[in-house]
């Protein structure tokens, strides 16, 4: 049980980190134009930030000046990007309280919730992280097959994948997290159920015994009162 917990940390703890790398990364979209590898460019684009590049290892960002000029799908994978990063923090709090190795967090039963929690904020983490890169991905992809697109056209870049692989280690840390809490609760059924039949069994056995003894004393009673008389 403890290893299981802290290794769902742990991918929990990685996938939170390959999240926040993609936000910060400019690399959602990539596209060069070269005619030779010397006067190779790329321009690259994030939600923060518009780059240029050169094959002499030189480039130029620009941020975007104002909210207001941002596309919709851009704001709402900000958005998304952002709750799932404040959701792992508040899950990693959670699941390192809710652990049975560490001391603090109360009671067993108050760390399970704890960690149930941890495990359910963790699935919302990743899949927040995944429904931004994947509407992002969506967005660039039919643009870049779409032949009534004039503008520039773009290609799938290195933070999306960064992105998709955090939301994975979210959820199957998530996963682990919660499977970990119902196993939990199998076992404190079953020891209940075990130490509550030999409890029966021997309130059982007293009550027989009691109605044994008190069928047979009057018989002794009888007997014994029978031969004081003769």
């Amino acid at each position: 049980m403890f290893s299981m917990q802290i290794i769902a940390l742990a991918l929990c703890f990685s996938g939170i980190g390959a999240i926040i790398g993609a936000i910060i990364s400019n690399e959602w979209k990539v596209t060069s134009r070269a005619s030779s590898v010397i006067t190779a460019t790329w321009v690259f684009q994030g939600l923060w930030m518009n780059c240029a590049g050169n094959a002499l290892g030189s480039y130029h960002c620009r941020p975007h000046l104002t909210i207001f000029k941002v596309e919709g799908y851009v704001q709402a994978c900000r958005a998304l990007m952002i709750s799932a990063v404040c959701l792992g923090f508040f899950a990693t709090i959670l699941g390192f309280v809710g652990m049975k190795c560490t001391k603090i967090g109360g009671s067993e039963q108050m760390k399970s919730k704890m960690a149930c929690s941890a495990g359910a904020l963790f699935l919302c983490s990743g899949m927040c992280a995944l429904t931004s890169c994947s509407l992002y991905a969506h967005k660039t992809t039919s643009e870049f097959f779409d032949p009534s697109f004039v503008s520039q056209k773009y290609e799938l870049g290195p933070a999306l994948f960064a992105g998709w692989a955090g939301a994975a280690l979210c959820l199957f840390g998530g996963c682990i997290f919660c499977c970990s809490f119902s196993a939990e609760g199998n076992n404190s059924r079953k020891r209940f159920s075990f130490a509550g039949a030999p409890s029966l069994l021997s309130s059982r056995s007293r009550e027989a015994r009691a109605t044994k003894d008190l069928v047979a004393t009057p018989r002794f009673s009888k007997e014994f009162k029978t031969n004081s008389y003769v």
